[in-house]
């Protein structure tokens, strides 16, 4: 198999490279890149490999302009420093990642989603690529305008203890005020930062900040202790418990 690495840190590359073949002998590196025009200058010049490992941000600019600029037909596995929550579009949507420094158990692993992925069309797999890239880049919701009377205000995400549905209204709660707001609790899954917020059953979407205390409570649920919320709408469902358990241990 013939691979191209795309880094401009110089030590990533090599490590890269030890590491590949380390693995796999017969995996040659035809090619090292370090910007994105010598990326794209190589590939409108005729150079291909089987398989291109693509760090995201580069000497010039991001890597995601390569692919705006020159259609390249082979499969990719990003190279990243991001964090694990940040790149779990790249998980989920385009071949794999590396999360560095990269480990021999990942790149392993990596390679073998490789084999299972290639028979997909390349046209599939840069649509996911262009997904990821959208996903990653998401902007969340940093306040909320609120009315209070006559006087309008904002609040910021990350001062709210937590939003509930309520007789078909969704309450923006801080620091036990309640404001009524024009979204629906799935619409602010969408908007706000799923590092601060969880939705813990079909009526509260909370901020982790807001959580005094958790307790088992029975059949299998959770129960929060969070200032202003009743102990009934304070329980974590049943089917959300591992999930929530996972993102509080983020």
């Amino acid at each position: 198999m013939k691979a191209i690495i795309i880094e401009d840190e110089k030590l990533s590359a090599e490590h890269l490279s030890n590491l590949l073949r380390k693995i796999d002998p017969s995996i040659e590196i035809v090619a090292n890149y370090d910007t994105v025009k010598k990326s794209i200058d190589s590939f409108k010049k005729g150079v291909n490999a089987d398989l291109l490992f693509v760090d995201v941000h580069l000497a010039d600019g991001i890597s995601f302009d390569i692919f705006s600029k020159v259609a390249v037909e082979t499969p990719i596995i990003f190279t990243t420093a991001y964090d694990e929550y940040a790149i779990k579009a790249f998980k989920t949507n385009s071949i794999d990642y590396l999360l560095k420094p990269i480990g021999l158990a990942d790149l392993k692993s990596a390679l073998e989603k490789y084999k299972k992925f290639v028979s997909l069309g390349q046209s599939v797999i840069l649509e996911n690529i262009s997904n990821a890239y959208q996903n990653l880049n998401k902007q969340f919701k940093s306040r909320f305008m609120v009315k209070m009377g006559d006087t309008i205000s904002t609040v910021k995400s990350e001062d709210i203890s937590y939003f509930i549905s309520e007789d078909g209204v969704v309450l923006l709660i801080k620091e036990n005020k309640r404001y009524v707001i024009d979204y629906t609790l799935d619409n602010l899954e969408t908007l706000i930062s799923p590092d601060i917020f969880f939705r813990i059953n079909r009526k509260v979407l909370l901020n982790i900040s807001s959580i005094k205390k958790v307790s088992p409570y029975f059949n299998s649920r959770l129960k929060l202790n969070i200032d202003s919320l009743n102990e009934e709408d304070g329980v974590v469902s049943r089917e959300r418990v591992n999930d929530f358990k996972a993102w509080l241990d983020k």
